[in-house]
């Protein structure tokens, strides 16, 4: 079993819980205000406001449930590539929501074969990729996931090199829902893949990092942490 560092989802929880809330916290304020305003103020704009502010009260707490839920299923997401992952061998170390500069990078793995910064969806949805861009049921994504990947794994990479440790980190994006058409492919140095096929890609006697350097490399993370 790999050893495993940090929860999984957690921050995906976090986040998702923050930016479902606040919206519903602007709303009550603004329906408090519409109360004061029908007490205190004129009676007609009091009640017009309160009507709009309820109304906005409940399109706020609709919105927010729903962005809540869906950060939450991506946690649920990260949760099974990280149980996927613990099953790599001893000499693997995953880091889950590995914060580099200043991002949560859903899982970083350091191991033998070298360093890899994973982003995990859990799009239901048929993946597909499509001249260079990943599609969801025919559709383009409104934040696309191969860029977002890159940039995480470059900010990796960055932070690694601030710590001490220069080399590379491979791009990887897996779809936690293995929705993914063809299972396994490469674009443009990142490489993408159901998650059903984590252990099968990490089964290699490839040996980018020898035992020495990867307990150097695996102290440095332990210590951005």
């Amino acid at each position: 079993m790999a050893v495993v560092h940090g929860e999984p989802g957690e921050w995906a929880r976090v986040k998702g819980t923050v930016r479902g809330l606040w919206p519903v916290m602007a709303a009550s304020c603004t329906c408090g205000f519409a109360a004061a305003m029908w007490i205190f103020a004129s009676a007609n704009w009091g009640v017009a406001l309160m009507i709009l502010s309820i109304l906005a009260f409940y399109f706020c707490t609709w919105r927010g449930m729903r962005r809540i839920h869906s950060f939450y299923v991506g946690a649920k997401g990260e949760e099974r590539v990280s149980g996927i992952l613990s099953e790599l061998p001893p000499q693997y170390h995953v880091f889950n929501d590995f914060v580099a500069c200043g991002r949560h990078v859903d899982h970083v793995v350091a191991g033998p074969a070298g360093v890899y910064a994973i982003e995990t969806k859990n799009w239901r949805g048929r993946v597909s990729l499509e001249e260079g861009t990943i599609l969801v049921d025919g559709r383009a994504p409104s934040r696309p996931p191969l860029k977002q990947v890159v940039h995480e794994a470059d900010m990796v990479a960055k932070t690694l090199a601030k710590a001490g440790w220069k080399g590379d980190v491979v791009p990887v994006l897996t779809f936690a829902s293995d929705t993914f058409s063809v299972h396994v492919a490469e674009h443009s140095g990142v490489v993408i893949m159901n998650a059903c096929e984590l252990k099968k890609c990490f089964a290699t006697d490839r040996v980018a990092l020898l035992p020495r350097e990867l307990d150097r490399l695996v102290n440095l993370m332990e210590n951005v942490l």
